[in-house]
């Protein structure tokens, strides 16, 4: 039985494949990542293909899809299947791969969010940034290009660097007209990078101490790829962060194990597999 989650990011379309082995077990089988283009529509279609040719199935051996993200709602235009909200998705996503997981942070490209879970793996209560561009990913990709060097780079920097600029503006145009007032006196860039990764991370701990998030927590979307941004964030709210090997499919491995889920329910041989089923 395979089922198919697509997140439909500002930035990025992401889609999980997965099945439930002879066995119970759950697999994921193939992932893609793709840059959301205005025809979403389009591009929907495209990331399911690829993931569909990637795991070596056609649309027929899909049991259920589920579309989740900024443009979800595309996901049943295009393929069918059911909506679930991100904040759902993205739990599951990381409870299945950390299964002590408490917490999520989410930093996608405009938004922001920290998910904090029970003993059981249910949110339990959740807290966003979804109108002001401090704090995500547009944040980070504005300071890089005033600073003009790569967003990897402010990750990196902030590891390194011995001194770090105090960024005081936590909006992103006055942040950023702070950060065009700091090279023009002579700041080292260096120093101002560290201080916009600090700076930012502050921001997102924020999210997650109002949502009372304490431990155990699992970082997702593309910026938790930036390993500075982690070990600031880190420090902020002083435990451990897990970075799974792609933060960015955490969301579509979420809506992909619901779409498991509703297959199961649907199945005809629904008894059996719940009796064997594991993991969901």
């Amino acid at each position: 039985m395979h089922g198919v989650g697509i997140d439909v990011g500002s930035a990025f379309t992401k889609a999980v494949l997965a099945r439930v082995k002879e066995d119970g077990q759950v697999e994921v089988v193939a992932y893609d990542v793709v840059p959301t283009k205005p025809d979403m529509r389009r591009c929907v279609r495209e990331v399911f293909e690829r993931v569909l040719k990637i795991g070596g199935i056609s649309r027929e051996d899909v049991e259920a899809v589920v579309g989740t993200g900024y443009g979800g709602r595309m996901v049943q235009l295009e393929v069918g299947g059911s909506l679930v909200s991100e904040i759902t998705c993205h739990a599951k996503g990381a409870r299945y791969l950390f299964p002590r997981c408490r917490g999520v942070i989410d930093v996608g490209g405009q938004d922001a969010k920290a998910i904090k879970l029970d003993e059981e793996g249910r949110v339990v209560g959740f807290e966003m940034n979804d109108k002001c561009a401090a704090g995500t990913g547009r944040f980070l990709e504005v300071m890089s290009k005033v600073l003009d060097v790569e967003i990897d780079q402010l990750g990196e920097t902030y590891l390194k660097a011995e001194k770090r600029a105090s960024i005081t503006n936590t909006c992103t145009v006055f942040a950023q007209s702070e950060v065009i007032s700091l090279i023009s006196q002579g700041v080292p860039k260096e120093e101002i990078a560290a201080g916009l990764i600090e700076a930012f991370a502050s921001r997102v701990a924020g999210l997650a101490k109002i949502v009372g998030i304490t431990g155990d927590v699992v970082a997702s979307g593309g910026v938790a790829k930036i390993t500075g941004f982690v070990k600031a964030l880190e420090r902020k709210l002083s435990c451990e962060i897990w970075v799974p090997e792609e933060p960015m499919i955490v969301g579509a491995l979420g809506a992909a194990l619901l779409a498991l889920s509703k297959g199961v329910q649907r199945s005809a041989n629904m008894r059996i597999l719940r009796q064997k089923f594991r993991g969901l």
